[in-house]
Protein backbone atom coordinates (compact mmCIF):
# COMPACT_ATOMS: atom_id res chain seq x y z
CA UNK A 1 0.00 0.00 0.00
CA UNK A 2 1.22 3.75 -1.22
CA UNK A 3 0.23 6.65 0.90
CA UNK A 4 0.65 9.82 -0.26
CA UNK A 5 2.38 12.22 2.36
CA UNK A 6 0.07 15.26 2.01
CA UNK A 7 -3.24 15.32 4.02
CA UNK A 8 -3.34 11.95 5.50
CA UNK A 9 -3.87 11.09 8.56
CA UNK A 10 -3.56 7.25 9.50
CA UNK A 11 -4.88 5.34 13.14
CA UNK A 12 -2.89 2.73 13.51
CA UNK A 13 -4.54 0.69 16.19
CA UNK A 14 -4.59 -2.80 17.55
CA UNK A 15 -6.47 -3.54 20.10
CA UNK A 16 -8.86 -6.53 21.74
CA UNK A 17 -12.30 -4.45 21.13
CA UNK A 18 -12.12 -6.10 17.86
CA UNK A 19 -10.90 -3.34 14.82
CA UNK A 20 -7.68 -2.29 13.28
CA UNK A 21 -7.36 -0.14 10.44
CA UNK A 22 -3.93 -0.70 9.03
CA UNK A 23 -1.41 -3.25 10.22
CA UNK A 24 1.89 -0.87 10.34
CA UNK A 25 4.28 -3.58 8.67
CA UNK A 26 1.76 -2.68 5.63
CA UNK A 27 2.20 1.20 5.33
CA UNK A 28 4.99 2.88 3.33
CA UNK A 29 5.15 6.57 3.60
CA UNK A 30 6.40 8.21 0.25
CA UNK A 31 8.44 11.47 1.37
CA UNK A 32 8.14 14.69 -0.55
CA UNK A 33 11.72 14.79 -1.59
CA UNK A 34 14.34 12.44 -2.55
CA UNK A 35 16.69 13.85 0.92
CA UNK A 36 14.73 12.85 4.04
CA UNK A 37 15.60 11.27 7.53
CA UNK A 38 13.99 10.57 10.67
CA UNK A 39 14.44 11.22 14.30
CA UNK A 40 13.03 8.99 17.48
CA UNK A 41 11.77 10.75 20.41
CA UNK A 42 10.98 8.13 23.61
CA UNK A 43 10.56 8.18 27.02
CA UNK A 44 7.80 10.16 28.07
CA UNK A 45 6.19 8.91 30.76
CA UNK A 46 2.63 10.36 31.41
CA UNK A 47 -1.12 9.64 31.41
CA UNK A 48 -4.19 10.92 30.43
CA UNK A 49 -8.33 9.89 30.16
CA UNK A 50 -10.84 10.29 27.83
CA UNK A 51 -13.52 11.18 29.43
CA UNK A 52 -16.38 11.21 26.66
CA UNK A 53 -15.25 7.29 25.96
CA UNK A 54 -17.47 4.85 26.61
CA UNK A 55 -15.01 2.16 27.73
CA UNK A 56 -12.19 1.75 29.77
CA UNK A 57 -10.30 4.92 28.35
CA UNK A 58 -12.19 6.86 30.14
CA UNK A 59 -10.21 6.51 33.40
CA UNK A 60 -6.85 7.99 34.01
CA UNK A 61 -4.17 5.75 32.31
CA UNK A 62 -0.65 6.17 31.21
CA UNK A 63 1.92 5.15 28.41
CA UNK A 64 5.66 6.01 28.07
CA UNK A 65 5.20 7.85 24.78
CA UNK A 66 7.31 8.12 21.86
CA UNK A 67 7.04 10.20 18.36
CA UNK A 68 8.82 9.29 15.21
CA UNK A 69 9.38 12.37 12.88
CA UNK A 70 10.07 12.71 9.28
CA UNK A 71 12.22 15.18 7.37
CA UNK A 72 12.94 16.12 4.10
CA UNK A 73 14.49 18.85 2.21
CA UNK A 74 15.14 19.37 -1.47
CA UNK A 75 19.18 20.56 -0.48
CA UNK A 76 21.25 19.13 2.12
CA UNK A 77 23.14 21.52 4.20
CA UNK A 78 26.83 22.73 3.96
CA UNK A 79 27.38 19.70 6.70
CA UNK A 80 25.55 17.29 4.43
CA UNK A 81 22.89 16.36 6.79
CA UNK A 82 18.71 16.97 5.88
CA UNK A 83 18.65 18.24 9.76
CA UNK A 84 21.35 18.21 12.44
CA UNK A 85 19.76 16.03 14.99
CA UNK A 86 21.56 18.32 17.65
CA UNK A 87 19.30 21.87 16.57
CA UNK A 88 16.20 19.68 17.53
CA UNK A 89 17.37 20.21 21.36
CA UNK A 90 14.61 23.35 21.26
CA UNK A 91 11.67 20.24 20.05
CA UNK A 92 13.37 17.76 22.70
CA UNK A 93 12.76 20.64 25.39
CA UNK A 94 8.94 21.02 24.05
CA UNK A 95 8.11 17.18 24.13
CA UNK A 96 9.85 17.05 27.70
CA UNK A 97 8.09 19.90 29.35
CA UNK A 98 4.55 18.55 27.87
CA UNK A 99 5.09 14.83 28.20
CA UNK A 100 7.30 13.51 30.97
CA UNK A 101 5.56 12.64 34.17
CA UNK A 102 2.52 15.01 33.26
CA UNK A 103 -1.12 14.23 33.50
CA UNK A 104 -2.83 15.47 29.92
CA UNK A 105 -6.34 16.55 29.87
CA UNK A 106 -8.88 17.46 26.96
CA UNK A 107 -9.95 21.30 27.98
CA UNK A 108 -13.84 20.14 28.03
CA UNK A 109 -13.05 17.53 30.54
CA UNK A 110 -15.84 18.20 33.12
CA UNK A 111 -12.96 17.37 35.62
CA UNK A 112 -10.72 20.22 34.85
CA UNK A 113 -11.71 22.42 37.88
CA UNK A 114 -10.62 19.52 40.28
CA UNK A 115 -7.81 18.66 37.96
CA UNK A 116 -6.53 22.09 38.52
CA UNK A 117 -6.96 21.63 42.43
CA UNK A 118 -4.86 18.27 42.11
CA UNK A 119 -2.30 20.06 40.94
CA UNK A 120 -2.42 23.23 42.44
CA UNK A 121 -1.85 20.61 45.41
CA UNK A 122 1.35 19.33 43.99
CA UNK A 123 -0.02 15.86 43.18
CA UNK A 124 -0.02 16.10 39.34
CA UNK A 125 1.82 18.27 36.67
CA UNK A 126 -1.39 19.27 34.58
CA UNK A 127 -1.01 19.88 30.94
CA UNK A 128 -4.44 20.96 29.49
CA UNK A 129 -5.03 20.07 25.37
CA UNK A 130 -7.70 20.47 22.96
CA UNK A 131 -7.51 16.72 22.98
CA UNK A 132 -4.88 14.05 24.32
CA UNK A 133 -5.38 11.32 21.53
CA UNK A 134 -2.52 10.06 19.96
CA UNK A 135 -4.01 11.91 16.48
CA UNK A 136 -4.30 14.92 18.16
CA UNK A 137 -0.70 14.49 20.12
CA UNK A 138 0.86 13.77 16.34
CA UNK A 139 -0.75 16.86 14.52
CA UNK A 140 0.30 19.03 17.77
CA UNK A 141 3.66 17.84 17.13
CA UNK A 142 3.93 17.82 13.97
CA UNK A 143 3.14 21.57 14.24
CA UNK A 144 5.86 22.29 16.70
CA UNK A 145 8.91 20.68 14.48
CA UNK A 146 7.61 22.80 11.53
CA UNK A 147 7.31 26.24 13.53
CA UNK A 148 10.99 25.04 14.12
CA UNK A 149 12.09 24.27 11.18
CA UNK A 150 10.34 27.08 9.16
CA UNK A 151 12.76 29.56 11.83
CA UNK A 152 15.43 27.64 11.63
CA UNK A 153 15.71 26.95 8.24
CA UNK A 154 13.97 29.34 6.44
CA UNK A 155 11.56 26.62 4.55
CA UNK A 156 14.51 24.57 3.46
CA UNK A 157 13.35 21.50 5.57
CA UNK A 158 10.09 20.73 6.97
CA UNK A 159 8.90 17.41 9.03
CA UNK A 160 5.95 15.83 6.59
CA UNK A 161 5.02 13.29 9.16
CA UNK A 162 4.98 12.79 12.47
CA UNK A 163 4.21 9.01 14.52
CA UNK A 164 3.00 8.77 18.40
CA UNK A 165 3.07 6.26 19.83
CA UNK A 166 1.66 5.61 23.36
CA UNK A 167 3.07 2.01 23.34
CA UNK A 168 4.37 -1.05 21.27
CA UNK A 169 1.12 -1.87 19.91
CA UNK A 170 -1.09 1.40 19.50
CA UNK A 171 0.50 4.58 17.33
CA UNK A 172 -1.39 7.44 15.45
CA UNK A 173 0.62 8.81 12.32
CA UNK A 174 0.11 12.67 11.24
CA UNK A 175 1.37 13.06 7.55
CA UNK A 176 1.48 16.48 5.43
CA UNK A 177 3.39 18.63 3.86
CA UNK A 178 3.50 22.08 5.06
CA UNK A 179 2.03 24.65 2.30
CA UNK A 180 5.04 26.93 3.02
CA UNK A 181 7.57 24.33 1.91
CA UNK A 182 8.17 23.69 -2.11
CA UNK A 183 8.90 20.32 -3.17
CA UNK A 184 10.86 21.51 -6.17
CA UNK A 185 14.02 23.23 -6.66
CA UNK A 186 15.11 26.15 -8.24
CA UNK A 187 18.18 24.73 -8.50
CA UNK A 188 19.59 22.70 -11.71
CA UNK A 189 21.69 19.74 -10.79
CA UNK A 190 24.55 18.14 -13.38
CA UNK A 191 25.19 14.21 -13.06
Amino acid sequence: MRLDSVGVSTCLHSRLSGWSLFAVDSIVLIPPTSFSCSKVFEGFPCCHRQWAHPGHCRFVHGYSRSFTLQFAALELDPCGFVVDFSSLRPLDSKLRDQFDHTFLVNADDPLLEEWHRLHNLGAIDLRVMKNVGMESTALLVWEWANALMLERDGGRTCCWSVEARENSMNAAVYNRVPSWFKTTSTKHESF
